[in-house]
């Protein structure tokens, strides 16, 4: 099969990423064996890509929001041949430690990732443990769904650990395929937004998704704000624009050093700093819920496969609006 991997990161324009030929996988015992119709090109791909996060085996497959079809369920008995799912980028977790127990599988210190772990969706095919694939509906494009397994997972679970109250003011701090997602979530349940975010393409589409303001510094007391973009100085501006009791959610995986916090300009009066690390299942089953039912949708730029390491370059220099989506001729 073709794919694409990451076998000496570095800056994206040197070309980590490469076009390959491997063997086609095997669906293992409670696996499944997808073949893919579109992935998702996600700003993680690119931090794998640059090693920014380093990637745990060379020449990993990276890709965490596959859409595809069953083709060998292995030993499982979960999904059966034919059906559609989804491969997200929790992949696997302990299920015995104390976070596990909790219902806080996020934070198990054994969790594994597609695309970082194990191979990934920027690939023919891909195996995929049949407990952390997502059954997904036939009525809709794969290119539509896919954004929806990590930049809607995530969105999703920053919202919530935004702690925004009913119809309260959202502030969103850069806005690509994760914020946008978010923004809509957060409308359809009555949020009033606000989005900072470089890029007239990024302010375009804030603004066709309702933002009561897009600019550079918003004009109102928040009462919650999430900070997607990966820069650790945007920390410090959401803090400032809280009312007292708010909280900052940051979304990324990745971040680069927060400067020095002066303690009565962004923490007091009870502002809170959470993070944001991986998900649940469960942030993902019920999500893909809300999107059943919610005026929700991604907005799409389709790429061809063959053009996966120009589109992941796209991310890098801010020329992408919206979700990147390759996709997969059959």
């Amino acid at each position: 099969m073709q794919a694409w991997a990451v076998e000496h990161p570095g800056p994206i324009d040197t070309g980590p990423l490469r076009k390959v030929r491997r063997p086609l996988p095997e669906a293992g015992p409670g696996e499944v064996l997808v073949k893919v119709e579109a992935c998702g090109i996600c700003r993680t791909d690119l931090h794998l890509s640059e090693g920014d996060l380093p990637p745990k085996h060379s020449g990993v497959i990276p890709g965490h929001q596959a859409v595809g079809t069953v083709v060998d369920q292995g030993t499982g008995d979960r999904f059966t041949t034919g059906d559609r799912v989804g491969i997200a980028w929790l992949r696997g977790t302990c299920g015995v430690c104390e976070f596990c127990r909790a219902g806080n599988e996020n934070l198990c210190p054994r969790s594994t990732y597609t695309g970082w772990d194990a191979d990934g969706g920027f690939a023919e095919y891909a195996v995929v443990p049949q407990d952390y694939a997502y059954g997904l509906p036939k009525n809709r494009p794969a290119e539509e769904l896919a954004p929806f397994l990590c930049a809607g997972i995530i969105g999703y679970r920053s919202l919530l650990r935004a702690n925004l109250p009913p119809g309260g003011r959202l502030g969103i701090y850069g806005f690509g395929s994760s914020a946008h997602l978010t923004a809509q979530l957060a409308t359809a349940q009555g949020a009033e937004l606000f989005v900072v975010t470089r890029g007239e393409k990024n302010r375009a589409l804030a603004r066709e998704l309702g933002a009561a303001y897009v600019g550079d510094r918003p004009p109102v007391p928040l009462d919650s704000a999430i900070v997607f973009a990966p820069a650790g100085d945007v920390v410090l501006h959401a803090l400032e624009a809280l009312k007292p009791g708010g909280t900052v959610a940051v979304a990324g995986i990745y971040l680069s050093d927060v400067p020095v916090l002066n303690y009565e300009r962004h923490l007091f009066h009870e502002r809170d700093l959470r993070s944001v690390t991986s998900n649940t299942r469960r942030d993902g089953e019920e999500l893909f819920r809300l999107v059943a039912r919610l005026p929700v949708r991604a907005h799409t730029t389709v790429v061809p496969f063959d053009k996966v390491a120009e589109a992941l370059a796209d991310v890098a220099h801010g020329r992408a609006s919206g979700s990147l989506v390759a996709v997969l001729d059959d």
